[in-house]
C-alpha cells in the first residue's frame, strides 16, 4: 500500500509542459478541497463503513470536509461522536450525503441514493458485477457521474487487487475462526478444539484455493497447530503459497481421487477458490461431501461467487448454517462483515489514500491519468461507460477510457 499511495499521490507538474493550456492550468493548479459524503450504508448485513474516524480525521486535517450520516459506523461500533471528535459533520438526512463532491460507501447505491446524484459526482462503492442488471448501470450513466468499483481498483506493481486481497485475507483468517466456533460443545458442534495439543492428534483442515484467501486460512490453521492441505487448479499458485507460508504442506492438484481422500478425513474445508468474475471455478460433488465425517464443518467463503460445494446453499449472518449429511454447512456472503470494525480500518487505508490524492491533484481527471490502477477501477467516466465488457453484456455503448482521457 505504501507504493500505491506514492503513486496516487505524486503527480509530476513537469509534464504539464508537453500539455494543453486547460491542462497545465489543471496539473499546476491549486489542491481542491473536497466535500466528501459517507451515507449509513442500509443493505442488509452490511456492516461496514467505507472511512473509519482515522481516516475522517486525515482527511478534515488537510481541508477536506467529511459529511456522516448519522449511525454510518454503528455496525463496527464508531459512534458520531467518534466521528463528531475527528471533525466530521454528522448528519440526519442522507440526502444532504449526497450533495458532497465524493460519496464512498461499501455496497452498491440503492435507487433512492441514484435518484439524489448529481452530475459529476465521483462515485466509488462495491459493483458487484455478476449481480448488477443494465438498468443499475444506465441510472449512474443517466446522472452523468464518475463511478469507481472498488474491486477493480488495481496495484499495477504486483498486478493485484488491494481491496480484494484485503477482504480476502480478512476472510480466509476468519473462517478457521468460524470452523472452531462450529467443532466447539458452544455451537452443539463435536467437541473439539481446531488445532492440536501434546499428545491428541491434531485437526485435519482442507483448503480448496490457493489464493490470498486460502493462503491466509492456512496461516491461521497452521498457527493453532492443525495439519493443513490445499488443493488448486493451478500449480503456480500452489508453489507461491508454499513459499509464502514458509513451511511445507501438503499441495496437491484438484484431482478428484485425491481430493476425496482428504476430504474423508477432514475436519474443516474452507473454500476459497476466487474469480473476481463470478466465474464458478470448482464444485465439490455432493458424493464426496457424504463421504465426510460427522460433525466436521464446511465454510464456503466463495458462496459470494457460486460456491465451491454443491451443497453450499446461501445463508446469512442471523442465521449462519445448515446441516446436511451429518456436515455442518457455513455459506454467509460477506465474510468480512462479521468482523467489521477491523474491515473498516482496511478500506479506510486504502480510501483514505484515493480520496487525498485526488485532493491533492485538484480533481479525479489527473489522477485517473496518472495512475493506471485507479483508472482501471472507472466504468463510469462523466457519464459515459468505459468497461467494454459490462457494455457487451449489457447492449450499451462504452469507449475506451484512455481515448475519453485524451479528449477531455
Amino acid at each position: 500500500m505504501k507504493n500505491q499511495k506514492k503513486s496516487m499521490s505524486q503527480v509530476s507538474l513537469s509534464k504539464g509542459k508537453f500539455l494543453p493550456q486547460e491542462e497545465k492550468l489543471e496539473v499546476g493548479g491549486k489542491e481542491k478541497k473536497l466535500i466528501i459524503g459517507v451515507p449509513r450504508d442500509k443493505t442488509l448485513y452490511e456492516n461496514r463503513v467505507a472511512l473509519a474516524p482515522h481516516a475522517v480525521e486525515l482527511l478534515v486535517n488537510n481541508g477536506n470536509k467529511v459529511i456522516v450520516e448519522s449511525k454510518a459506523g454503528e455496525g463496527a461500533h464508531f459512534d458520531d461522536v467518534i466521528y463528531s471528535e475527528a471533525g466530521a459533520v454528522i448528519v440526519d438526512n442522507f440526502a444532504e450525503v449526497f450533495m458532497s463532491d465524493v460519496v464512498v460507501k461499501v455496497a452498491p447505491f440503492t435507487d433512492d441514493e441514484i435518484k439524489l446524484m448529481h452530475r459529476n459526482q465521483i462515485i466509488i462503492s462495491s459493483l458487484n458485477a455478476a449481480n448488477e442488471d443494465k438498468n443499475y448501470i444506465t441510472k449512474l450513466i443517466s446522472k452523468k457521474t464518475t463511478a469507481i468499483a472498488f474491486e477493480y481498483i488495481k496495484d499495477t506493481d504486483n498486478n493485484s487487487y488491494p481491496i480484494v486481497c484485503s477482504m480476502s485475507e480478512i476472510s480466509g483468517t476468519t473462517s478457521i475462526l468460524i470452523a472452531a466456533e462450529y467443532l466447539s460443545n458452544v455451537n452443539n458442534g463435536k467437541g473439539e478444539m481446531l488445532g492440536g495439543i501434546a499428545g491428541v492428534s491434531p485437526s485435519d483442515v482442507v483448503i480448496i484455493g490457493a489464493g490470498t484467501a486460502g493462503e491466509f486460512a492456512a496461516k491461521t490453521a497452521l498457527a493453532l497447530g492443525a495439519t493443513v492441505k490445499v488443493f488448486d487448479t493451478s500449480i503456480s499458485s500452489l508453489r507461491k503459497l508454499q513459499n509464502n507460508l514458509g513451511s511445507r504442506v501438503f499441495t496437491s492438484i484438484l484431482q478428484p481421487k485425491v481430493l476425496l481422500k482428504a476430504m474423508k478425513t477432514a475436519d474443516v474445508a474452507i473454500g476459497a477458490l476466487y474469480s473476481i468474475t463470478g466465474e464458478k471455478k470448482f464444485i465439490v460433488t455432493e458424493d464426496i461431501i457424504k463421504e465426510m465425517k460427522r460433525g466436521s464443518v464446511i465454510v464456503d467463503i466463495s458462496i459470494d461467487h457460486g460456491g465451491c460445494f454443491e451443497t453450499s446453499r446461501v445463508t446469512n449472518h442471523k442465521n449462519s448454517i445448515f446441516t446436511k449429511y451429518g456436515v455442518v454447512h457455513y455459506c454467509v456472503p460477506n465474510i468480512p462483515s462479521r468482523v467489521a470494525r477491523t474491515a473498516s480500518y482496511a478500506l479506510s487505508n486504502i480510501f483514505g489514500s484515493i480520496l487525498m490524492s485526488i485532493s491533492e491533484a485538484g480533481g479525479i481527471k489527473q489522477v485517473v491519468k496518472n495512475n493506471l490502477g485507479l483508472r482501471n477501477g472507472v466504468y463510469v467516466f462523466n457519464g459515459i461507460l468505459t468497461k467494454q465488457e459490462m457494455g457487451d453484456k449489457f447492449n450499451l455503448p462504452s469507449r475506451d477510457i484512455d481515448l475519453l482521457l485524451a479528449a477531455f
